[in-house]
């Protein structure tokens, strides 16, 4: 892959400099940086122009990033002193944070009954509380700039539910309703607050969900479920139809140089027409649609 310096901005994209920049290269920050959406996306805005760190809590999955010329950044979303010493470094060495991706995050499946309310705990301090917490830290700074762009990696399933994702669905939904605050109480700062909302994609996650899920299969009442579930992540046929991480990563390019982005954006594998179906089909229905997809009735 051809790297670029963080002053070369691609010719199929505009320079992601507003007018209320000054004419300074922007510093974005990507959370879940090591592989994946984070990955791209990153080298999506470093080739923008921006300078760019990205976040991880392992350092050493970062490398390749670094090698690329973007600035890793040890940071774990649910530990505070590690959020704001990440956001004080950034600070100390650019004067400003212009973007921010949150995209880490992580799915825990399995039954409500099933899974401990302790992983349930954990699920919601990732998804929603770290990335509550680092936009706490961010936004004033944003606020004194005048400007800034918040982009906040939802999920379709923010939108919709599937059997067995019911604590990972909660954590999205959240996401879409804490997003849809921020947006009105940031607008009359000059900050844009944008959800992403992806569809089927080809990374890690889907294999890592998987692994949680059959770790809660062991005498569970939802064997049966957890099979079928499990089975359809970890499917090639599926993972062959999945998207690209980089549809995302273009997805966060557009916005970051959009004058006016939309507060939403559904990308990759099935992304709209599943959230269209959820919004017109009654619940049986949609239930029975899910299902189907997952190779079980009832």
């Amino acid at each position: 892959m051809t790297t670029t310096t963080p002053n070369q901005a691609t010719t199929a994209e505009s320079s992601p400099t507003s007018s209320a920049d000054h004419g300074a290269t922007r510093t974005a920050l990507v959370t879940g940086a090591s592989s994946g959406i984070g990955e791209d996306t990153a080298r999506r805005l470093q080739a923008l122009g921006c300078i760019v760190y990205g976040a991880a809590r392992r350092t050493d999955r970062l490398q390749a990033l670094a090698a690329g010329g973007i600035r890793p950044l040890a940071m774990d979303v649910t530990d505070d002193a590690s959020v704001t010493a990440g956001v004080n470094r950034i600070l100390e060495e650019t004067g400003r944070i212009d973007i921010l991706v949150n995209n880490a995050g992580y799915g825990s499946y399995g039954a409500i009954e099933d899974v401990p309310i302790d992983e349930a705990r954990r699920q919601f301090e990732v998804n929603v509380f770290g990335l509550a917490r680092l936009t706490q830290l961010i936004t004033p700074h944003m606020r004194t700039q005048g400007s800034g762009t918040i982009i906040n990696i939802s999920s379709m399933g923010g939108k919709l539910t599937t059997p067995l994702g019911g604590w990972y669905h909660a954590t999205k939904y959240a996401v879409e309703a804490l997003s849809d605050a921020l947006r009105m109480e940031l607008r009359p700062f000059g900050i844009d607050v944008v959800v992403v909302e992806p569809g089927g994609i080809r990374t890690e996650w889907a294999s890592i969900a998987a692994d949680h899920l059959e770790a809660t299969a062991e005498g569970s009442a939802y064997a049966d479920q957890i099979r079928a579930v499990a089975g359809a992540m970890r499917s090639e046929s599926n993972n062959r139809r999945y998207s690209p991480p980089e549809v995302i990563a273009r997805t966060v390019g557009r916005i970051v140089t959009a004058r006016r982005p939309r507060t939403r954006y559904a990308v990759g594998f099935m992304a709209k027409p599943l959230i269209a179906a959820r919004r017109v089909l009654p619940d049986r229905a949609f239930d029975q649609l899910i299902g189907a997809a997952f190779g079980f009735r009832r």
